[in-house]
């Protein structure tokens, strides 16, 4: 496994187009790999925007081989000075174990399924407020093999039944974003994205793997559930 961090030069025409489409993007990902990567319950090809503000923005790509982003660099970066930096992501996956704190960062599309009177589901609804989408992850984390740290007591406020997670974890959601853009032959597709920056523990070493090299959640092709982690 290779994670691989690749600044991109919003000031050109390129890259504000790959910015505008995550369809456009996920196919320029996709052709960093010489031979199509392979999709199924493995270790897939993840990618997230990191937009820090006015600041800088990075494409993090977690990937099974080995990317080459010279066409990247050509389009959407820096082409006589640009480059990007790729590590082995293995030795530091071996490495994890439980009781690991780390901080960490999530983008996710935290949707639900609502259904009809006849009991028939219907398409996946986003959920809107953070408590929801707090919610949403805070059901995952058993599954995925960590648990979002809390506050101490007396950094929490007041909360209620209505409110269940309200101030209690040491998370901050943010960069909610809805996007809508062209899939195929011009089939809309719209999507409602968050960032998760927190702090975790690690509870289940082999499930928190996957969960770094599967992704966590819907819409892994489109910029969502690729999770990095951070000194805590």
């Amino acid at each position: 496994m290779y994670l691989t961090r690749f600044r991109i030069n919003t000031g050109r025409v390129g890259a504000r187009k790959l910015l505008a489409s995550p369809q456009a993007l996920h196919a320029a990902v996709m052709m960093s790999f010489a031979e199509p990567p392979r999709t199924g319950d493995g270790p897939r090809v993840l990618w997230r925007l990191d937009r820090d503000g006015n600041a800088d923005t990075h494409l993090c790509i977690v990937s099974p081989m080995r990317p080459d982003l010279t066409h990247l660099v050509e389009q959407a970066g820096w082409p006589t000075t640009g480059r990007w930096d790729t590590f082995d992501y293995a030795p530091f996956l071996k490495r994890l174990n439980a009781g690991d704190t780390w901080g960490f960062r999530l983008t996710a599309n935290p949707v639900h399924s609502v259904r009809n009177k006849d009991g028939a589901p219907t398409k996946p609804t986003a959920h809107l407020t953070p408590v929801h989408q707090l919610g949403w992850l805070l059901k995952r984390q058993q599954n995925a093999g960590f648990e979002v740290m809390e506050k101490p007591p007396y950094k929490q406020l007041i909360h209620d039944q209505d409110n269940p997670h309200r101030d209690t974890h040491d998370i901050l959601l943010h960069g909610r974003r809805q996007l809508r853009f062209s899939k195929g032959q011009g089939r809309p597709v719209t999507l409602m994205t968050v960032t998760y920056d927190g702090r975790l523990t690690v509870t289940d070493p082999d499930a928190f793997r996957a969960t770094l090299t599967q992704g966590l959640g819907r819409a892994k092709a489109y910029g969502c559930g690729l999770m990095t982690l951070a000194p805590a």
